[in-house]
């Protein structure tokens, strides 16, 4: 198994059924449930030094699940050019999450969930196997799917492990 497919695996194994689009809606009612819990000053909470805040964190699955989003349509739309990667900590630096409101933040999270459901649950099955090239590594679309559903999960966890411990 490759490195990337081990990549994979890590975020997929976090999926914990095997209604991944059922788990989409799923885990994202749970994120919003445990945002809307948090004040304003809790959301700027970091578990230790260089690490991201709440805010941050809520900021970054939007952004990633808006990459995902991208690389599901033009994979599923025959698209064969090669898409980029990103860094994750460039695009959480760059994000000026702190400075909003968790209000703003939760808002537009849901809203991007939102866009992906309608995105996903309008593919005709047959697409769900297209594959493209992201970031230099081959991918389906019904794993990029599947994707945003286990890398949420995985943020669900670190919070309720990392972050929560903190805040009480």
């Amino acid at each position: 198994m490759s490195d990337f497919q081990k990549y994979v695996q890590r975020y997929l194994d976090q999926i914990p059924s095997e209604d991944w689009i059922g788990e989409l809606k799923i885990s994202g009612e749970k994120t919003a449930e445990i945002y809307a819990a948090f004040t304003e000053e809790q959301s700027l909470f970091a578990y230790a030094e260089g690490k991201w805040t709440l805010k941050e964190l809520l900021l970054h699955l939007s952004d990633t699940e808006r990459i995902f989003q991208y690389r599901i349509l033009a994979f599923a739309r025959g698209d064969k050019a090669e898409l980029p990667g990103f860094d994750e900590e460039e695009y959480a630096s760059a994000s000026f999450a702190n400075n909003r409101s968790l209000e703003s933040l939760l808002e537009e999270y849901k809203l991007v969930r939102r866009s992906s459901q309608i995105l996903i649950e309008t593919l005709e099955p047959s697409v769900l196997n297209n594959t493209g090239i992201a970031n230099g590594n081959q991918l389906a679309v019904e794993t990029i799917g599947k994707l945003i559903v286990g890398h949420n999960y995985h943020h669900l966890s670190i919070i309720k492990e990392r972050y929560l411990p903190g805040l009480e």
